[in-house]
């Protein structure tokens, strides 16, 4: 839940001048998209399905509600930038 309102705010309180560039929200839609891989990736290591063994992450039942959150925290951001990206190009 905290991790959502973190990336609300994130994505709106960038900086102007970034999020006005098409570089800048191209970088915000590239960091959505990364950061929901890395939801993706740490769900399946919670589960047991990828990663070593010795990753503290590895069948750790609380990184599969982690991952799930990082991963909405990162389709949040995406979305957002991409939203964004559609009103400025009109």
């Amino acid at each position: 839940n905290h991790l959502v309102k973190l990336s609300i705010l994130f994505t709106l309180f960038i900086p102007m001048s970034l999020r006005n560039t098409m570089i800048g929200r191209k970088l915000i839609i590239i960091t959505g998209a990364i950061i929901m891989i890395m939801g993706i990736i740490f769900h399946f290591q919670g589960l047991a399905i990828i990663g070593p063994k010795s990753s503290f992450m590895y069948s750790n039942p609380p990184w599969i509600t982690y991952g799930i959150q990082i991963f909405i925290s990162g389709s949040i951001i995406l979305g957002v930038a991409i939203v964004l990206n559609f009103i400025k190009k009109n």
